[in-house]
């Protein structure tokens, strides 16, 4: 003969019901806990190499552009043992478009990656190119002397010489702070963008 249920039928439903709503909390909280630790993507370490990688791969940064119209007077007088030999006296006048390129070379950055930190020391913004096209030379007033002529290595030497003068008038005039200061800015906004970056402190400096 089968043993008699003691405990009353309603009271039997609300147990299994109890059971099946923790059943349920359950499941929801494991669903949960899955979707929001389970699937989130692990973000990249930061590391001092993975930083280089990324500016290295820009190499050179130019922050700054000079452009320029300039005018300079050659002259030039044989000189025998100290004194000046009459009537041999060339000169001309020239008058020519530069652009000079300031800027920083990225091969060179130093990065130091703490805890929770990251700082970049950028090196000093140097000239990197200075041109002058040469459709933009207009030679006047040139002299004709027969005992001192005019050679190509008149206009080339001068043109050297006019174009190391306008860059210690360009620097003097602070084209290498600006460089300095829009080379960190684009150097700063570069690497925030870097995947992980925004759980670091980012500094980023010019060397002294």
């Amino acid at each position: 003969m089968r043993e008699r249920d003691t405990q009353p039928r309603g009271m039997r439903l609300k147990t299994k019901l109890v059971l099946l709503l923790l059943g349920c909390i359950l499941l929801a909280g494991m669903f949960v806990f899955g979707a929001v630790y389970g699937g989130r993507e692990k973000a990249p370490v930061i590391t001092s190499d993975l930083i280089g990688e990324q500016l290295r791969s820009v190499q050179e940064l130019v922050a700054v552009e000079y452009h320029y119209t300039n005018m300079g007077k050659f002259e030039n007088q044989v000189d025998f043992y100290g004194w000046k030999v009459p009537f041999t006296t060339k000169s001309f006048l020239v008058s020519y478009d530069g652009l000079i390129k300031a800027g920083v070379d990225l091969g060179t950055v130093k990065a130091e990656v703490g805890a929770d930190t990251v700082t970049i020391t950028l090196p000093a913004s140097e000239i990197l190119s200075h041109e002058i096209p040469e459709d933009s030379i207009e030679v006047f007033d040139e002299s004709h002397n027969l005992f001192n002529p005019i050679k190509i290595q008149d206009y080339t030497g001068f043109t050297a010489e006019q174009k190391e003068e306008v860059e210690q008038k360009a620097i003097a005039k602070g084209l290498l702070s600006s460089a300095d200061e829009k080379a960190r800015l684009a150097v700063e906004s570069l690497l925030r963008i870097v995947p992980g970056m925004d759980e670091y402190t980012l500094t980023v400096r010019t060397a002294e």
